[in-house]
């Protein structure tokens, strides 16, 4: 995918939704990443974070968002509201059930020897979640320079070629297909809620 296309393709979703399975497929379609190796790839993301830095500054420093049309870059659902006007954003919103999305934190907390957050029980954690994210997508819907296709993860998974379909006709065509459909590994949905 060239630059010329002008427009700023964003990942977003709650942390374990699927964020970075959707940058591998992008990468592995021929769209050039916005992403670092701050955070290297580990047990949890045996491909890799592919985050990048800079974008957990956007409150105070958005500079990073001029380099950024023509690629795809990471952005956490809760900085959303942080990206400047005068770019255009074409946003793979990445949805997973929250029970699921939920047991994966707590496995991924528990690998690395972190506790969990007891003060908040899994269904109260859930009803903050799908809170935030029905605002979040709410405030979406309203932004003239943000488009917004959803993919759910679970369904990804199943179905890689449809979703990689779905995202070349979204960006505009000319992405490779096969190899993003390549890129999703079946055996990914792993945490599951009980």
């Amino acid at each position: 995918m060239s630059s010329a296309r002008g427009f700023v393709t964003v990942v977003s979703g709650l942390p374990r939704s699927g964020t970075s399975l959707a940058m591998q497929m992008l990468l592995a379609g021929g769209v050039p990443l916005l992403s670092d190796a701050m955070r290297p790839p580990d047990a949890d993301k045996p491909s890799g974070y592919l985050e990048y830095a800079p974008v957990l500054r956007t409150a105070t420093d958005a500079s990073w968002v001029a380099q950024a049309p023509g690629k795809a870059v990471k952005v956490v659902y809760a900085l959303l509201r942080q990206l400047p006007r005068g770019f255009e954003y074409r946003v793979l919103w990445m949805r997973r059930r929250l029970g699921d999305v939920i047991a994966s934190q707590e496995r991924m907390l528990a690998r690395r020897g972190a506790p969990a957050d007891a003060a908040l029980s899994r269904e109260r954690l859930a009803a903050v979640f799908a809170a935030q994210l029905a605002e979040t997508e709410a405030w979406l819907a309203q932004q003239p320079s943000f488009r917004v296709l959803a993919l759910d993860y679970t369904e990804v998974v199943a179905d890689p070629q449809r979703a990689a379909r779905a995202i070349d006709a979204f960006l505009g065509g000319g992405l490779d297909r096969e190899a993003m459909a390549a890129a999703v590994d079946p055996l990914r949905v792993r945490q599951r809620a009980p």
